[in-house]
């Protein structure tokens, strides 16, 4: 596994210096550290169209819904017909997730979900195998007799998406194809919001199985809300899943908004960390929030400029490591935020998976904790039971920089790691 992020080789793992501490001969070299993620699989079908043809098929502009096989089969054929389809690829938010940390960390993710029984070249089921990396493990898929799923991105002239999802077997899941030892072993289970849209979904049983798995073997389960209005329209229900659940809650500022009831980022993370042990929350141009928790025993202070806004000197410990409210003696609140990368990109030719590319460095870094932590389990870093191998801060910066780099291509996947350092700012971006 690499290292979370782009730093000097010194500070790669495993480490060798004579000064550190010796790693463990008991280590395990074919021991895996991958993550398991349960999804909708989908294939992304991305066109232009202007806000009459979302009106004509009912579509909220902005939004995610659900939309009848048929009605999508129409669409498609229209699409195509005036030649507005501007790309297919494998999709799923999930589906990005794992394939971005396999891209960053070089270790395997196992995939859950149901997929074509019958593969021919050219469908779609050839086209999300073939797109995905060969790091994501498939072989625990669920074969149906229905089609893929497929998501439909609908990109207006001012830059708005909205997405229709034809179902197809993407729901078909069943929890007698869960494999409880795959997820017993893993760094970390991942969901979506979208799998527990409908009670009645095969997925959504299947998913609350894995949770129960993944609890009892102590595995960190990480939620996606994925769109406001599906939280909107099952607050109450998703406050308690988090609250009886997830470890860790991914979100954006209108999801967080829809969730908490409370538009400004810092105190709606704050509301969150009342559920939840860690939370990630982007917030478009103006970069993103990461809040956790911290024994307050190992709470380092951080070397830069305090800083207020609705939480005063909110970022005075950004330099500890996140941590499971419930590992802590003496629990505090901690926050950091950071800034678009070098501001931006110049052309953003992409905003679709960019907080999933920022969860997938997330994903990175608690599976590197727990790889260093077997490797070297006497180092001092791990003189407690952290969540995460890096601070808060240097997380930030790790995510933002993923974030980075999706935003200025065209895809919601990273076709590899991240580039070698190209520019001066970059030394100092990365020092901590």
């Amino acid at each position: 596994m690499k290292f979370p992020g782009r730093r000097k080789n010194k500070h790669f793992f495993p480490i060798a210096d004579k000064e550190r501490v010796d790693v463990s001969a008991q280590f395990a070299l074919d021991e895996s550290f991958h993550i398991v993620g349960i999804d909708q699989l989908l294939v992304d079908i991305e066109c232009k169209v202007d806000d009459d043809f979302l009106t004509r098929y009912g579509l909220r502009k902005g939004q995610s819904q659900l939309i009848e096989d048929q009605v999508c089969d129409e669409i498609y054929r229209n699409l195509k017909a005036q030649n507005r389809v501007a790309g297919e690829f494998a999709g799923g938010t999930v589906g990005n997730t794992l394939h971005n940390f396999c891209t960053l960390s070089e270790e395997r993710a196992v995939s859950l979900g149901a997929i074509s029984r019958n593969i021919t070249v050219g469908d779609y089921a050839f086209k999300y195998i073939s797109s995905t990396s060969s790091k994501v493990d498939l072989n625990h898929l669920q074969p149906s007799d229905l089609p893929m799923g497929r998501a439909i991105c609908f990109v207006t002239p001012d830059g708005e998406r909205t997405f229709g999802i034809s179902q197809g077997c993407m729901n078909q899941l069943t929890p007698d194809s869960i494999p409880a030892s795959i997820i017993e072993k893993s760094s970390a289970l991942l969901i979506s919001a979208y799998l527990l849209r409908n009670k009645s979904w095969p997925i959504f049983q299947a998913t609350l199985k894995a949770c129960e798995i993944a609890k009892a073997a102590d595995v960190p389960i990480v939620l996606n809300l994925g769109t406001s209005s599906l939280i909107e329209e099952n607050r109450d229900f998703f406050i308690q899943f988090i609250k009886d659940h997830a470890d860790v809650v991914a979100m954006n500022l209108e999801e967080a908004t829809a969730l908490t009831e409370i538009s400004d980022p810092l105190l709606s993370l704050e509301k969150v960390l009342e559920w939840t042990s860690f939370a990630l929350l982007t917030v478009g141009a103006h970069g993103l929030y990461i809040g956790a928790y911290v024994d307050q025993a190992v709470a380092r202070p951080t070397e830069q400029e305090l800083r207020s806004k609705s939480i005063a000197r909110y970022n005075e410990f950004e330099y500890s490591r996140g941590m499971r409210k419930i590992d802590c003696l003496h629990p505090i609140k901690i926050y950091s935020h950071i800034n678009p990368y070098l501001g931006g990109p110049q052309v953003i030719r992409n905003t679709n998976g960019a907080g999933d590319g920022a969860l997938s460095a997330v994903l990175h870094d608690i599976a590197a904790n727990r790889y260093h932590r077997v490797k070297v389990p006497k180092s001092p870093k791990h003189n407690s039971r952290y969540l995460t191998y890096s601070s808060l801060s240097q997380i930030c910066k790790y995510a933002n920089r993923v974030s980075f780099e999706i935003l200025s291509k065209n895809s919601p996947r990273l076709a590899r790691g991240l580039p070698e350092r190209e520019e001066s700012l970059d030394e100092a971006y990365w020092a901590t």
